[in-house]
């Protein structure tokens, strides 16, 4: 890896903290909402123990009610820090800026976020990297290819910080259904990749999870979790709709090398049990942890698989905790603990 080109670190490095954004419209979560900010609380406490929180708030007064809810839950309020933006939904792995590093220099890159290509209310998310950027008072980066901006997501990129990343082709390569970048081939973001992330070896994907309404994120599917191991979600099933894109993904998997030319160890994570609310089947995936200092937070989903991803991470992560948190309520948003963060690399 050229050590003069910009790299996006993997999670697993070293820490500043972690940017949130507290939930003030309801519509992600109808019927949920009480529900959903309360988790939030406890995520919010959970990530602060062990390191600082940038938490996104719509304006002064839903800053002051939430300070309220972290003292009542004992929360380290020394590790919070707020930034008064109002945000059209609270997913900052997607509406977030990108940290990238050269040596101990920090950037901030613009993905320039359209709603996943599928919904129109995106125009206050747009303006978070600049307040990110500006907050955290780092350079930022329009991202752009053949003087067009690119479109982006947090959630689509999966790095070991050595030059390798995973994305799926569902999610940047189909030209009918949520075309982020018309006409972009892999070969177009493979140089994009390289530009901006410093990565110079690409594994694709095919499809995401069923009920994924961002049209296949890599952070329900496979994750680096060092820079040679990847874990990856797999359904026992077969009649169950995600036993197929799943399967093929692992055969991907087991075909795929790094950038070193070797080939990754693979370890498989069991799904939970399909989430059905209102008649929606929801993106539920162990995949969506949160990697942190000294602590890795995993979803949970009241399910009896729920033990057995926790005890597989707890394995991959022998230097870190590893900690489930109930995302029953935040997955009726259709997406769980890593969609909602994005690390802050120290």
């Amino acid at each position: 890896m050229d050590s003069n080109a910009w790299r996006f670190p993997a999670e697993w490095e070293k820490q500043q903290g972690i940017l949130l954004c507290f939930p003030h419209n309801g519509n992600d979560w109808p019927g949920k909402y009480g529900a959903v900010q309360w988790a939030f609380v406890e995520y919010i406490k959970k990530i602060a123990t062990f390191e600082d929180v940038f938490v996104v708030v719509a304006n002064k007064k839903l800053q002051d009610k939430l300070q309220a809810m972290l003292q009542m839950a004992a929360v380290n309020l020394n590790r919070v820090s707020y930034i008064i933006h109002k945000t059209n939904r609270s997913w900052m792995r997607d509406a977030g800026p990108i940290i990238v590093k050269k040596g101990t220099k920090r950037k901030a890159l613009n993905f320039n976020f359209n709603g996943w290509a599928k919904y129109t209310n995106f125009k206050l998310d747009k303006h978070v990297p600049k307040k990110v950027a500006s907050f955290l008072n780092i350079d930022l980066e329009q991202v752009v290819y053949n003087g067009k901006p690119v479109v982006l997501e947090g959630g689509a990129l999966e790095v070991n910080g050595k030059g390798t990343l995973i994305t799926t082709e569902e999610c940047l390569l189909d030209q009918k259904v949520q075309v982020r970048n018309p006409g972009l081939t892999k070969a177009d973001y493979e140089a994009i990749f390289k530009t901006y992330l410093g990565v110079t070896n690409t594994i694709w994907l095919g499809d995401g999870i069923k009920g994924d309404d961002t049209h296949g994120h890599i952070d329900d599917l496979a994750r680096f979790v060092n820079e040679n191991t990847i874990v990856t979600v797999v359904e026992p099933n077969k009649s169950n709709n995600n036993y197929k894109p799943l399967q093929d993904n692992l055969k991907r998997l087991e075909n795929a090398t790094l950038e070193n030319g070797k080939k990754p160890n693979i370890i498989t994570l069991p799904m939970p049990k399909t989430i059905i609310f209102e008649g929606l089947e929801l993106p539920a995936s162990y995949a969506n942890f949160l990697i942190l200092n000294n602590c890795v937070l995993m979803p949970t989903f009241n399910d009896v698989n729920d033990r057995e991803a926790l005890n597989i991470l707890s394995n991959c992560f022998k230097d870190r905790d590893v900690i489930p948190i109930n995302a029953i309520d935040l997955i009726w948003g259709f997406g769980t603990l890593h969609c909602l963060s994005q690390q802050i690399p120290k």
